[in-house]
């Protein structure tokens, strides 16, 4: 088969503009799913008293939207819930509440509450990650390392816990 430029040329621009329309369509999919379940999540919320489980679920749609405010009020009350809740949930609980609140860089209260995440469950190397970070943001680089540390004693193939250490080391020499 012997192919002229002009249709080398318009094959690859189909091709290209079928890539991005099926890009456009998983994101515009996306959207309208988180859209769906904010809506549901919020009408059962005016409802009924929510569970901690669907309070997380509820904020965690709303960090997605980074819709942060909202995401805190939410994840302190399901914190607040959580207490019959085994460890593993009060962790993610308090890593995602971590998590808003390291968004609106309120770094301090981030801390509290990803060493509650960690005392829940000592193995969570994702609220090691974030405590470590917000830390640096605290400009408290030894305590920050120490925690990068942790996390690579842990799960020895974290790329982000290498990168930041790494990082961290060069500016500290």
């Amino acid at each position: 088969m012997d192919l002229s430029l002009p249709q080398a040329y318009l094959i690859g621009l189909l091709v290209l503009l079928g890539a991005a329309a099926v890009l456009v369509a998983r994101q515009i999919l996306r959207v309208r799913g988180d859209e769906v379940a904010l809506a549901r999540l919020e009408a059962q919320a005016k409802q009924s008293e929510q569970s901690a489980a669907d309070l997380y679920e509820l904020a965690s749609v709303q960090l997605r939207k980074r819709l942060y405010g909202q995401a805190v009020d939410n994840l302190k009350r399901a914190s607040k819930s959580a207490a019959a809740e085994p460890p593993e949930a009060q962790a993610l609980i308090e890593n995602a509440l971590g998590f808003a609140l390291a968004a609106q860089s309120n770094y301090g209260a981030a801390i509290k509450h990803y060493r509650a995440a960690l005392k829940a469950k000592a193995d969570y190397p994702v609220a090691l990650n974030n405590l470590a970070y917000a830390l640096e943001k605290q400009q408290k680089p030894e305590e920050a390392m120490a925690t990068y540390q942790q996390v690579l004693e842990l799960d020895s193939g974290n790329r982000t816990a290498r990168k930041r250490l790494k990082r961290l080391e060069r500016t500290a020499a």
